[in-house]
C-alpha cells in the first residue's frame, strides 16, 4: 500500500471518530492548537528559515518567498485565527430547514461534515494551520499536500498540531500530511474515490487547472483573482486613490488584490495623472491603454495579455474606458469571477454594476482586499470558491459541511 493511500485510509477511519465529537472538545483541541503554536514558534520559525534560504537559492519569485514567509506576527495570526473558530457556532448538527408531512413523518435537513478533504496547495503554510483547524471545528479529516518549496515549514506544523492534539479527544490521524514530494501523489490523491471525500487545490492556475482536469475526486475549485476596480464618472477622487492603492499595495502577492484598474474617460481627464503618479510612488509599474499613456508619465504599452495577468506583484494594468457598461464587458471578457469593485457616488450605477457583474464578491466604493474569511466574519477561509456549486466566495465553516435528511417516524409505512 502506498504512503498517499495509507494516509487517507488512517483519515478516513478518523474522520468516523471526527464526526462524534461535542463542540466542547473540538474547540479544545483548537485551543490546544493555537497554543502549541506559540509555545513552539522557535522550531516552526527554524524551519521556515530553511524554506526560504532553498527558496532564495531557487531563485522564487517575490511574490511566492512572501506567500512562504513566516514571522511572529503571522504566527499569531495563526494561532488567533484557531481561537477565532472557537468563538463561531458549530454547523455540524444545525437543522437547516423542518417539514411535517400530513401522515406525521418529521423530516429535517441537518448539516454533516464532508468527511475526509485531501488540499493540495502551493507555498502558504499557513493554510496548513487554516485547513486543519476548519476541518476539526466541522469535524472533517484532513490529508494535506504542500509544495516542496515549505516542505519544512508544514512538516514542523503538522508535528506542533499533532503534538498538541494528543492531550486532547481529538484523533491525530484527523490530521495527516503528505510528505511524498512526487508528482505522482498528487496523482494519486486526486484518484483515491473512496478514501477522499473532495479535493481543494489552492495556489496558481496551473495548480488548480491540473487538479479540475485530471482528479476523479469531486473538486472545490478556488479561482486565480484577475480583480478589477472599476473608478466611475462620479467617482470621488480622494476615495478613489484609497481604494485603489490599497487594493494593489497593501498585499500584491494575494488572489484578492486589483490586477487592473478602469477609468472612465471623463474622470480620467482630471484625476488619472495624479492618481498614476501616487501608484508609482508606492512601487507600482504602470501599464495602459493608449489613452492611459496619453494622460499620465511613466506608463508602459499593456498588451492583450496584460488584461488576462493575474501578477500578484505590484504592476498595474490601466484602461480608459467610455462608459459603465464598457468596463462590465471587459471584466466580463477578462475576470476570473473573483472580486470586483466600482467606485462611484452614483447609487444607480452602483446597482448595476452590483447586480450586472458576475463574480463571487462585488463591492461598492471599498477595496477588493477584503474577500477573505475572516474579514468577512466566518474565521479562517480554506480558499476563495470562484465557481458556483456548492459554494463561492470565502469558504468557511458551513461551506465545509454537507446535509442528510433525518426523518423521524411513530411508526409509518407505504402502501
Amino acid at each position: 500500500m502506498s504512503g498517499v493511500r495509507q494516509k487517507a485510509e488512517q483519515a478516513r477511519a478518523a474522520s468516523k471518530r471526527l464526526a462524534l465529537l461535542t463542540e466542547a472538545q473540538k474547540n479544545a483541541g483548537l485551543r490546544a492548537m493555537a497554543q502549541a503554536l506559540r509555545n513552539r514558534r522557535e522550531a516552526i520559525l527554524t524551519a521556515n528559515e530553511e524554506d526560504l534560504r532553498r527558496g532564495e537559492e531557487a531563485g522564487l519569485s517575490t511574490a511566492l518567498m512572501d506567500r512562504l514567509r513566516l514571522t511572529e506576527e503571522r504566527l499569531e495570526g495563526m494561532a488567533q485565527g484557531l481561537e477565532e473558530l472557537i468563538h463561531l457556532p458549530d454547523p455540524v448538527g444545525e437543522v437547516m430547514e423542518t417539514v411535517e408531512r400530513e401522515n406525521g413523518l418529521r423530516i429535517e435537513k441537518v448539516r454533516v461534515p464532508l468527511g475526509v478533504i485531501g488540499m493540495i496547495y502551493e507555498a502558504r503554510p499557513n493554510v496548513t494551520v487554516d485547513a486543519a483547524g476548519l476541518a476539526l471545528k466541522t469535524g472533517n479529516a484532513v490529508v494535506l499536500r504542500g509544495s516542496s518549496s515549505a516542505f519544512y515549514s508544514n512538516r514542523m506544523l503538522v508535528e506542533v498540531l499533532h503534538q498538541a492534539l494528543e492531550t486532547t479527544d481529538v484523533p491525530v490521524d484527523g490530521v495527516q500530511l503528505v510528505e511524498d514530494l512526487d508528482r505522482e501523489a498528487v496523482r494519486e490523491m486526486m484518484t483515491l474515490n473512496g478514501w477522499i471525500d473532495v479535493i481543494i487545490p489552492r495556489g496558481g492556475a496551473g495548480l488548480i487547472e491540473r487538479v479540475v482536469r485530471e482528479s476523479t475526486v469531486p473538486v472545490l475549485e478556488t479561482g486565480v483573482g484577475n480583480c478589477h476596480i472599476y473608478v466611475d464618472a462620479e467617482a470621488d477622487p480622494s476615495m478613489a486613490e484609497h481604494i485603489v492603492i490599497n487594493g494593489k499595495t497593501d498585499r500584491p502577492a494575494v488572489c484578492n488584490a486589483v490586477e487592473t484598474l478602469l477609468v472612465h474617460r471623463e474622470w480620467a481627464k482630471q484625476h488619472l495623472s495624479s492618481l498614476a503618479a501616487r501608484l508609482q510612488e508606492n512601487g507600482v509599474e504602470l501599464r495602459g491603454c493608449d489613452r492611459t499613456r496619453a494622460l499620465a508619465d511613466h506608463v508602459l504599452p499593456a498588451s492583450e495579455e496584460d488584461w488576462r495577468r493575474e501578477y500578484l506583484d505590484l504592476i498595474l494594468a490601466v484602461n480608459v474606458v467610455d462608459s459603465l457598461e464598457e468596463a462590465m464587458e471587459h471584466i466580463d471578457r477578462y475576470g476570473t469571477r473573483h472580486s470586483e469593485a466600482i467606485v462611484t457616488d452614483n447609487a444607480e450605477t452602483a446597482r448595476v454594476f452590483l447586480q450586472g457583474v458576475d463574480a463571487a464578491a462585488v463591492y461598492h466604493n471599498a477595496s477588493t482586499r477584503f474577500t477573505d474569511g475572516s474579514q468577512f466574519g466566518f474565521g479562517a477561509e480554506i480558499g476563495i470558491s470562484t465557481q458556483k456549486l456548492h459554494a463561492r466566495g470565502p469558504m468557511g465553516l458551513k461551506e465545509l459541511t454537507s446535509y442528510k435528511y433525518r426523518v423521524l417516524g411513530t411508526g409509518q409505512v407505504r402502501g
